[in-house]
């Protein structure tokens, strides 16, 4: 590592603490926030607190209120007892990614205004609809978003998530009418365009497959809000896109609003984009335990795999010292795991990775450690290190 490496600062500032650890390089993080807004060019930003995982760095971008600063706007959350949690925290815009059948949850949300107020649920199924009434009883009105397919569908190849069954113009009509019926505030709709944010510019293909997508879910969305708007009148929000889908969801004139979370810590799984600046923010650091042979550091722990389809992928990526490479038959393993290219490495040093997806790496640590420009240190708790687990 040389003193110019994004990484001297963590390790410097880190130094007295004991690892595995992970942390935060502040410059980085502010300013892949300040390229979101960028990109965005004045379309506010939901933050999809899933790819955060900490309530300190949600802060950092949406303010001490977790509401709203400079060009982000809301949270989308992943679970309704974060949802909940986050508007005890002071949160009033939280926008659910998902369906919910907590019923606990759901309870709680109709028993305080300030809930019903602050929460909007997702929904794409008339059953999802009987649920929530079941759970919430007959008098209350929680606001709900319907939730409209936005894969590319060429033949019967189907490119993308697997997500809402609603797709159509005439699917979302029915489903605005029966959520409305029901007693239901429906206030939204969302797009989410996996195959356009979730891809790497990788190739020729890949880029093709992203265009033919965009010009499909573009018609298609427009006539979904046309539908939508002559049962439930003018929308509160139109949600769209992810991290790598910005500047596609912003040309829709009908979108209100665009998603992004991945992109605060970038890590490896979006290197392949053209649209990102190489810049990632978060990393995590392990100490080597041992030298099985010339050339073969193993360090402690280090095997967090991200979610998605099993592979290369998905696996810790070590960046220093530089030349650090996993041993294919072990990997990255869940006490121990080897590398190799480690000639320079003894007892006690420290290997950097990382992680292949965002806040996924926060689910391993209680704290994280944010270090700014000049090298101060503050030690912020994780979702898990205030101790909740959302799923």
């Amino acid at each position: 590592m040389t003193d110019s490496s994004p990484i001297s600062g963590l390790h410097a500032a880190t130094a007295d603490l004991e690892p595995p650890l992970a942390a935060v390089d502040l410059t980085a993080l502010r300013a892949n926030a300040a390229d979101l807004v960028r990109r965005a060019r004045g379309v506010p930003i939901r933050v999809a607190s899933k790819s955060v995982r900490c309530r300190a760095v949600l802060e950092e971008v949406l303010g001490d209120k977790l509401t709203a600063s400079g060009g982000f706007a809301g949270i989308m959350g992943y679970s309704l007892r974060e949802a909940i949690w986050l508007v005890r925290e002071g949160a009033r815009d939280v926008l659910l990614g998902y369906p919910t059948v907590d019923r606990h949850a759901l309870a709680e949300l109709a028993a305080d205004p300030l809930l019903l107020d602050s929460i909007t649920l997702m929904v794409d199924d008339t059953d999802q609809l009987d649920f929530i009434r079941a759970a919430v009883g007959e008098k209350t009105a929680p606001r709900v978003c319907l939730d409209v397919d936005a894969s590319l569908r060429i033949g019967p190849l189907h490119l993308g998530v697997r997500r809402s069954p609603i797709r159509t113009p005439d699917q979302a009509a029915k489903l605005a009418t029966e959520t409305r019926s029901r007693g239901f505030r429906l206030v939204g709709v969302m797009t989410y365009e996996a195959q356009i944010a979730g891809l790497p510019d990788t190739n020729p293909a890949v880029r093709l497959v992203k265009w033919a997508s965009a010009a499909e879910i573009g018609k298609r969305r427009r006539q979904v809000l046309d539908a939508v708007r002559s049962v439930a009148g003018e929308l509160e929000l139109v949600n769209s896109g992810g991290t790598g889908s910005i500047e596609v969801s912003i040309t829709d004139p009908g979108v209100t609003e665009v998603t992004a979370g991945s992109g605060l810590y970038l890590p490896t799984l979006f290197d392949g984009y053209r649209n990102l600046a190489p810049r990632p923010s978060m990393y995590f650091a392990a100490p080597v335990l041992r030298r099985p042979a010339p050339g073969i550091a193993t360090v402690f722990s280090g095997g967090y795999i991200a979610s998605g389809p099993t592979g290369a992928s998905r696996v810790p990526k070590p960046v220093w010292p530089l030349g650090l490479k996993l041993i294919g038959t072990e990997g990255a393993g869940e006490v121990q795991t080897p590398l190799t290219g480690a000639d320079g490495l003894r007892i006690g040093d420290r290997v950097w990775f990382r992680h292949a997806k965002a806040g996924e790496l926060c689910e391993r640590f209680n704290e994280v450690h944010l270090v700014d420009a000049d090298g101060g240190r503050t030690t912020v708790p994780t979702y898990r290190g205030e101790g909740h687990n959302f799923g």
